[in-house]
């Protein structure tokens, strides 16, 4: 699979030089490596190339495909920029050498310093809430409180969420391994673990649909997806996002866990300029208002608004850690997740 998208990424950039020396023209671009697959984001392409001339060619595929890639490619990638989801995933492509440190005011001045790299190897460009979704009929909001009350007597047999493969539910652990250490951690995922509802499977959507079904009563997953469901296309979406609500935990201690979609520009960038206009315009106000709309994910920039859904759900207290930790810690949290037997 690799190959063939190696192959097709060659085709499709060789293509569009030709087409530019064939015209005589020497066209503006920027190479985008992408893991999001959303609308949102082409129509945010469009405005940038409208606004600047530049042209954004995109290739679509998982992180770790794309991280793959840009290592075998070495100086020889076409690629300026890698978008990806997840602080550990941004972590893990910093960690193989792959991005280039940018120092730019314009970054710096739409992103607080909590959601970007210290040393300017990626850059936050939305974020998102590791929350409980729960059911409207079966459980009073007052019986929440912090991840960690999951794992009491009450919720056995109750309680959703994905496999440990998955990098939302490694990064949630990766930050309890942050605040309570690596014995805390492995108490709390094991206990949660006794609490499932079922063998841990599927998406966050699947979550969502699995509490309206009544198969459990309570599942850990990010904002958006609900925002995403409610105003999906599909009734079934839209119906199963309806019978649940969202819990903010940890309100009163740590605060709830935040994840972010982020970017960086590539090591070898042959368009190293144009990348940096591209991650200057996803950080600006009107970018960030476009993605909370759309996409329902919080954005960065503190001078952007929040859409009327992020409205609804109110405001709540964010973990503050730097994110960076959550990379740095997600071997440790694999080793948990292992140790505790959470496949």
């Amino acid at each position: 699979m690799l190959r063939s998208l190696i192959q097709s990424t060659f085709i499709a950039i060789a293509g569009a030089f030709l087409v530019a020396c064939s015209t005589g023209t020497q066209e503006e671009v920027v190479n985008v490596y992408t893991h999001r697959h959303y609308e949102a984001d082409q129509q945010l392409f469009d405005k940038f190339t409208e606004a600047t001339g530049i042209k954004v060619n995109v290739v679509s595929a998982s992180a770790d495909e794309l991280i793959q890639k840009l290592e075998l490619e070495g100086p020889n990638s076409p690629a300026d920029v890698l978008i990806t989801v997840d602080a550990g995933r941004l972590y893990r492509a910093q960690s193989k050498d792959l991005f280039q440190q940018i120092s730019s005011e314009t970054l710096n001045g739409n992103i607080p310093a909590k959601f970007r790299e210290p040393a300017g190897n990626w850059f936050g460009l939305t974020y998102r809430a590791r929350i409980l979704a729960y059911s409207v009929d079966r459980v009073n909001p007052e019986e929440l409180s912090t991840y960690e009350a999951l794992t009491e007597e009450q919720w056995k047999g109750r309680v959703l969420t994905r496999s440990s493969e998955n990098i939302y539910n490694q990064s949630l652990l990766a930050s309890v391994i942050a605040h309570k250490g690596s014995e805390g951690a492995a108490e709390w995922a094991a206990g949660l673990l006794g609490n499932m509802a079922r063998e841990p499977k599927g998406s966050d959507r699947d979550q969502v649909k699995a509490v309206a079904s009544g198969e459990g009563d309570v599942a850990i997953v990010n904002t958006y997806y609900i925002g995403i469901m409610l105003n999906d296309a599909n009734e079934e979406e839209r119906k199963a996002a309806e019978k649940v609500a969202i819990f903010f935990p940890n309100q009163d201690d740590r605060g709830t866990h935040i994840n972010i979609s982020g970017a960086g520009v590539t090591k070898y960038a042959p368009n190293k300029d144009n990348a940096v206009k591209l991650l200057e315009y996803l950080s600006s106000k009107e970018a960030q208002e476009f993605l909370a709309s759309i996409n329902f994910e919080y954005p960065v920039n503190p001078a952007a608004s929040f859409s009327e859904q992020l409205l609804k759900w109110g405001t709540f207290k964010a973990d503050e850690i730097n994110l960076s930790v959550l990379g740095e810690n997600n071997s440790e949290a694999v080793v948990v997740f292992d140790k505790v037997g959470w496949k």
